[in-house]
């Protein structure tokens, strides 16, 4: 095995311009931190690994990537531009792939890109956008030499699922948010404010499904053709990669459809509520309508209305508008409209 000095390794920077890590591997361990000018003559060297990170490089950078593994101009074109659709495409024995990322920002949900190189003897990361660190990702590796010297197609699963993995906390917060929200829509109707953020919740969900429901396809060919540089052992592991992707699926359209059913049924609380005050506004009237009705009649200046002059008319009249506005308040209340 062809180790580096520990004075050649200590002496190439790596965090700067873009590049936050720059490493050749060998069985697992790490022998070296390099530069990317030297990629080309670590990567052809026997069981050598290079696996170099990358954030939001500019195109000099990228085109010095491209002269060291011959990267092809399309892929190189669609990783200077972040608005790339995920996908896995093949220029001869290398792969490109696209993934989306995703994490909260404050109330919504920011998306990044990362963009994944892979060839015999490296694999490259490029991540755009709001993207959280795959600095864990390395670390867990290193720490399990036995598997990360499986090679590239290992350290490609681990990004993956790394990628799915950071799903589930945003959904798991939008989940709360979504049961709190439910719980206050059967109380109350849904004021104008919780109306806004319920479409902005749906909006970002729907996002956050065109972003992984590609990726299905990504893993799903990962798992099932003979693409180069994955080995049918690693199929498993991508087959696993895609049941996580299918469950995350799976978890937006459940809280899409939540949501939904929380504006109906804030609607129906609404119509409902609405129905029930003009029943009470119409039970109101009709109990009124008697005594204005008689009053009304009373009220009218003919000289010969039948019992104008009796001595207890009033209190008869009185007594019977009572009787009635009783009767009908009885009557109402009964039926559940007071």
């Amino acid at each position: 095995m062809d180790l580096v000095s520990p004075t050649v390794a200590t002496a190439v920077p790596v965090n700067s311009d873009g590049v936050i890590a720059a490493g050749v591997y060998v069985e697992g361990r790490r022998i070296a931190n390099i530069a990317i000018d030297e990629a080309a003559n670590w990567r052809s060297k026997p069981d050598h690994v290079v696996w170099i990170g990358l954030h939001e490089p500019d195109m000099t950078l990228l085109r010095s990537l491209q002269r060291q593994f011959q990267l092809h101009d399309l892929a190189i074109e669609d990783a200077n531009h972040a608005h790339q659709r995920p996908k896995i495409e093949q220029y001869g024995d290398a792969l490109f792939i696209v993934a989306r990322t995703a994490q909260l920002d404050g109330e919504s949900i920011a998306f990044g890109e990362t963009h994944l190189f892979v060839g015999e003897g490296y694999i490259v990361s490029v991540r755009h956008g709001a993207s959280t660190s795959y600095t864990p990702v390395r670390e867990r590796c290193e720490s399990c030499p036995r598997a990360l010297a499986r090679g590239e197609d290992y350290i490609l699963y681990a990004i993956l699922d790394f990628i799915v993995d950071n799903y589930s906390p945003v959904l798991e917060t939008i989940q709360e948010e979504v049961e709190a929200m439910e719980a206050e829509v059967l109380a109350s109707a849904m004021t104008r404010a919780q109306i806004e953020r319920l479409y902005l919740l749906r909006r970002d969900l729907l996002r956050l499904r065109n972003a992984v429901g590609p990726l299905v396809e990504v893993c799903r060919r990962l798992e099932r053709d003979d693409l180069p540089m994955v080995r049918e052992t690693m199929r498993p592991l991508f087959r696993d990669v895609t049941d996580h992707v299918r469950t995350i699926q799976e978890r937006i359209d459940a809280l899409r459809e939540v949501l939904a059913f929380a504006f109906e049924a804030s609607l129906l609380v609404g119509q409902a509520q609405e129905t029930a005050i003009s029943k009470k506004l119409a039970s109101w009237l009709a109990i009124v309508a008697v005594p204005t009705a008689v009053a009304g009649i009373y009220g009218m200046n003919f000289k010969y209305i039948p019992e104008l002059q009796w001595e207890y008319g009033y209190f008869v009249v009185m007594g019977l508008m009572l009787v009635a506005c009783g009767g009908l308040f009885w009557r109402f209340r009964r039926s559940g409209w007071l």
